[in-house]
């Protein structure tokens, strides 16, 4: 029932979505602009068809595990060779549509706690900002050092990933020990600097301390989104809009899968993914840093 309903207000996202582009490809259409978008699109040898299927493919994985978009999507553009402050302000432009979607499904779902989001949130949009900052100068003058850095630790997010496969339950005592303002400031940063990370940190630390995972995904979803509209206004501030194309195709590749996420998380077998994702994101990684520290 309650996977139906998930899947319900997802499919009216995607329908009142789906009539948004088709107005404004018809509208274009009728004013003779849409040789010139089908140009614009087939711009850095059809980046954006790339993204569009990365968008799909990210988007499935985070709907049958609940984590994973940031670090698909940024160990791809970094392993195609976009420049790191790039790679996380399209990333959170993307993001910022596909949170929204998947908080409103956990507001009307009730899977939300509102003091566990506000004691993640805050401390969350302070990480996001000084992150987004620090990148927008460090990866614009440093590109090299930073790639090499991000690559590193979604190589490190990859052995996390690949690890939860063979975790077992926590005690419930642990729930006592999280640190929740440390939690959401680290998270908003890293999320915010690196492009992802959020839901394998964040996420993943609450599941693993005991709290209950309906309002442990629930409750992180939203306080994502948020420091995801944080990071997404911070990088449109400081670099202005850039390379919307990757954005554009992230975004409709996780749009058009969100809503039958629910579906998957039901069908796919979760442990075999966290093998199969966790090996992928360390290979691609694993190029990333070999490519920035011999080339």
């Amino acid at each position: 029932m309650v996977i139906s309903r998930k899947i319900q207000i997802r499919l009216n996202v995607l329908f009142v979505t789906t009539v948004i582009l088709l107005i404004t490809v018809f509208s274009m259409y009728e004013l003779g602009y849409l040789d010139d978008l089908l140009t614009i699109l087939a711009k850095d040898n059809h980046i954006f068809y790339w993204m569009l299927l990365v968008g799909v493919f990210a988007e499935i994985v985070a709907g049958s595990m609940g984590m994973g978009y940031g670090v698909i999507c940024t160990t791809t553009l970094l392993l195609l060779n976009i420049p790191p402050h790039i790679v996380s302000a399209s990333i959170h432009s993307a993001e910022s549509f596909t949170t929204a979607a998947g908080s409103i499904s956990h507001v009307r779902l009730k899977n939300v706690s509102k003091s566990l989001v506000k004691k993640l949130a805050i401390p969350a949009v302070i990480g996001a900002v000084i992150g987004a900052v620090c990148l927008t100068y460090l990866g614009e003058y440093y590109a090299k050092i930073t790639k090499t850095i991000i690559a590193f630790y979604t190589l490190y997010l990859g052995f996390q990933i690949f690890s939860n496969a063979f975790k077992e339950k926590q005690n419930k005592s642990l729930k006592k020990k999280t640190n929740l303002t440390r939690l959401g400031v680290i998270g908003g940063f890293i999320d915010s600097f690196a492009g992802g990370g959020w839901g394998p940190l964040v996420t993943g630390t609450l599941i693993k301390n005991a709290f209950t995972p309906r309002f442990a995904v629930g409750s992180s979803t939203v306080a994502k989104f948020i420091l995801t509209i944080t990071a997404a206004v911070t990088f449109f501030f400081t670099l202005g809009i850039q390379h919307w194309n990757i954005i554009l195709g992230l975004l409709i590749g996780g749009i058009i899968t969100a809503p039958f996420s629910a579906m998957l998380t039901a069908k796919l077998p979760v442990k075999k993914m966290f093998l199969i994702i966790g090996l992928l994101v360390i290979v691609m990684s694993s190029i990333t840093i070999y490519k920035s520290v011999f080339n």
